[in-house]
């Protein structure tokens, strides 16, 4: 079952530019303190990823994984704003840190990154066996949804959860990569090239501090970090021999979550914009491409992780009234 949004989104008057919209959260958004309990979760090869509950924990209750974006978080406004909508509702949520995201390195040389489809699905039998009750869904924001979607796809009609959503997605890698670097959108190349410099770098120092040599060896054959300016920079010369790539090519191919949108059969609504200053156009997937099962709402605006609404002055967030609207609806007890 789906449904249309009961109404258009709308931006705040004052954003109705794609990167207002894109850097009101990060920027501006005062978001709420959350009483969360943080979970560690041991995976099969020996690394971690946290977790962090909110809401209610009976048996029954609902509960929605919430998957952050690239150089984000837990703490991320957004992943903050939907666990409290969720709660709103009476559902339980859970935020996954991917891999070193938690404010702690994380013990191996890989890295998380867009296509690490295989730690969401250890997630998700970890939650399943730990609520085997609970309906359980999962909502991805930007890398997180590719790697949500990606993984959909993979996992065919053994998904494990009842619906999805996924937002602002990177369809296609390597378009993206050349997308962020035209224009202004090159602010944000800047960022993430700080950002995820800073992560490589601090897992560097971690692993020196804790005589970790077999990682730091690891890492010391990437060579100089120095002059990375692009995605393809960095994925070529971090991302792919971290985690097992050819190059950033093959990342590229192997990772994108376009090519895995036909094979999902999990109710699933995707939440785009075509002002996305990440993301080509012609990225977007056909709807020959799509399952039958999946739900494309595309906006005229709304930035990347945007779609602000209300006022400048008391805004609105549009993707988290929808998205527990849309699971709601979509609900199978």
């Amino acid at each position: 079952m789906s449904s249309a949004p009961s109404s258009p989104f709308k931006p705040a008057l004052g954003l109705g530019n794609p990167h207002m919209q894109t850097l009101w959260g990060p920027l501006w958004r005062k978001s709420a303190a959350l009483s969360r309990q943080r979970e560690r979760l041991w995976l099969a090869d020996g690394d971690f990823l946290d977790l962090d509950w909110h809401g209610p924990h009976e048996a029954t209750t609902p509960v929605v994984l919430v998957l952050h974006g690239l150089t984000g978080s837990s703490s991320s406004p957004y992943v903050i704003g939907m666990q409290q909508a969720l709660a709103d509702r009476g559902w339980a949520s859970v935020a996954l840190n991917w891999r070193g995201c938690s404010g702690e390195p994380n013990l191996l040389p890989r890295s998380y990154h867009s296509g690490a489809s295989e730690d969401l699905a250890e997630t998700i039998n970890h939650l399943r066996a730990q609520r085997p009750q609970a309906p359980l869904y999962a909502v991805g924001y930007s890398l997180g949804g590719n790697v949500l979607l990606k993984h959909l796809g993979e996992a065919g009609s053994t998904s494990q959860l009842q619906a999805a959503v996924a937002v602002s997605v990177p369809f296609r890698l390597d378009q993206c990569a050349d997308r962020i670097g035209l224009g202004f959108s090159r602010v944000y190349q800047a960022h993430f090239m700080r950002a995820m410099l800073a992560y490589v770098k601090d897992k560097q120092r971690h692993f020196q501090h804790h005589g970790h040599h077999e990682g730091l060896a690891v890492l010391e054959r990437l060579g100089s970090l120095e002059n990375l300016r692009t995605f393809w920079d960095f994925d070529g010369r971090v991302t792919a021999p971290l985690n097992g790539f050819a190059d950033a090519k093959d990342y590229y191919r192997r990772a994108s979550s376009r090519y895995f949108l036909g094979e999902n059969r999990t109710p699933t609504l995707i939440i785009h914009s075509s002002d996305d200053p990440f993301v080509f156009a012609h990225s977007l997937p056909g709807a020959n491409e799509l399952a039958a099962q999946t739900t494309f709402e595309l906006h005229t605006r709304g930035g990347h992780v945007g779609f602000v609404d209300g006022s400048v002055r008391n805004p609105g967030y549009y993707l988290e009234r929808r998205i527990p609207q849309w699971l709601a609806i979509n609900r199978a007890d």
